[in-house]
């Protein structure tokens, strides 16, 4: 089976960068720790709101999905495959970026919210979820280890599927939202470009 979008290594993207429209689709918190020089924060759950933009930045020239790994942006990518906007995905994400030794562009600390990765936010909730219902089973009662059976099995289930229902509950929180202003002046920047 093809894939409905092309694959771009890190140093391919870097020679094309400056022909390229970079969109992250990472939350706020993870863009503003670190993302590829001129990237667009289109947080996953928004690239549906941002078709019309998109679609007239297709129509000027190639579009590079990017995430931290790759999982969301490849999942953004068919999802713009599905609406007949043809993309790229940077394999192995930001992470391959800075491994490789390209830099990332940081945002002045004052300007932006910074904030945990998303895999760091979902070890934290997992990990704390876990030992609350160890703690709630010892001392309240037995069945509150089905807490941590529960999240166990959800971790597993998410290394078999490549999913996170997790990092989708907590993409919706707040401090990992764009500001709706933010997100309107990506999307004027977009449709400008």
């Amino acid at each position: 089976m093809t894939t409905p979008f092309t694959t771009l290594g890190t140093d391919e993207a870097r020679s094309r960068l400056s022909a390229l429209t970079v969109i992250d689709v990472r939350t706020p918190g993870e863009y503003a720790s670190g993302h590829l020089p001129g990237a667009l924060n289109i947080p996953l759950d928004r690239v549906r709101r941002a078709l019309p933009e998109l679609r007239h930045a297709a129509g000027r020239g190639d579009i590079l999905v990017v995430c931290a790994s790759g999982a969301r942006s490849e999942s953004a990518c068919r999802l713009l495959a599905e609406q007949g906007i043809a993309t790229a995905t940077l394999t192995g994400g930001t992470s391959a970026w800075a491994a490789d030794g390209h830099d990332l562009d940081r945002p002045v600390a004052c300007d932006t919210r910074s904030g945990w990765s998303m895999e760091r936010q979902v070890r934290l909730t997992a990990g704390s979820l876990v030992l609350l219902g160890l703690l709630l089973g010892l001392l309240v009662h037995p069945a509150f280890q089905l807490l941590a059976a529960g999240i166990a099995g959800g971790l597993v289930f998410s290394a078999l599927t490549d999913t996170c229902g997790m990092a989708a509950l907590l993409g919706k929180l707040p401090h990992n939202r764009p500001r709706a202003a933010d997100l309107a002046a990506t999307l004027t920047t977009l449709r400008t470009r």
